[in-house]
């Protein structure tokens, strides 16, 4: 009987956890920004993650001015914080956001299965999976398997520690296996990757006591090598 109650406990406790720990960090795609250097991206004027509700961008422009900034800069952090902005203005914005959308799956496509589209389809997938945690009802990108472009980017990138981190991210409360897989990853490429470096000793927004790399490797006492 108490070992019964015991294991009831247990999981019920871990529920609980799993719980905190998701609700708490909110969206992880989101609710983080990314540190890009001086790097372009969209325009931003913000403290915080989220907008502010004073910008006066043009959404009508929101495709064009990703795609131009996508095409410009291969570094994966400044995809990723480029990608989340622009499902923060998708929201205000659901035309503007599916037009993305459709201008991502073109570009994946007319590159599929080479080396230069690696990037195209990182970007279709970590788009999917931004829009699949921020737009709720109004996502266009619903039955987009964005993982799976993440890790089809992967494949055809080959050693990606930045890849590995937004994987990492999308797998966050997915399978404990993959999640593993690429935050060990991430953090093993931090050693000649500065900016990488730089993010995930960055405290991740609503758990400042976490850094982002403890939070993706659900270990405390993980060290990042800085340079």
């Amino acid at each position: 009987m108490k070992s019964s109650v015991k294991k009831i406990t247990a999981a019920v406790l871990s529920v609980l956890f799993l719980f905190a720990t998701s609700a708490f960090a909110g969206p992880p795609l989101i609710c983080h920004a990314f540190d890009i250097g001086s790097a372009k991206s969209l325009p931003w004027i913000s403290h915080d993650w989220n907008l502010t509700g004073s910008e006066s961008y043009d959404t009508k422009n929101l495709a064009a001015d990703t795609i131009a900034i996508l095409d410009s800069d291969s570094t994966v952090l400044v995809h990723m914080e480029t990608l989340r902005r622009a499902t923060l203005f998708g929201r205000k914005d659901p035309v503007a956001a599916k037009r993305l959308l459709v201008t991502l799956v073109a570009r994946a496509d007319s590159s599929a299965n080479s080396l230069s589209g690696a990037l195209a389809s990182f970007d279709l997938g970590y788009l999917a999976e931004a829009y699949k945690q921020w737009l709720g009802e109004s996502d266009p990108a619903k039955g987009v398997d964005g993982y799976g472009f993440v890790k089809k980017a992967i494949q055809l990138r080959g050693n990606d520690s930045e890849m590995e981190l937004a994987a990492a991210l999308i797998t966050l409360n997915g399978p404990a296996s993959d999640r593993q897989e690429h935050a060990q990853k991430a953090i093993a490429g931090a050693k000649s990757d500065a900016l990488l470096a730089r993010n995930l000793t960055a405290h991740f927004w609503s758990t400042p006591s976490q850094t982002l790399a403890e939070m993706i490797s659900r270990n405390p006492a993980v060290k990042v090598a800085q340079q």
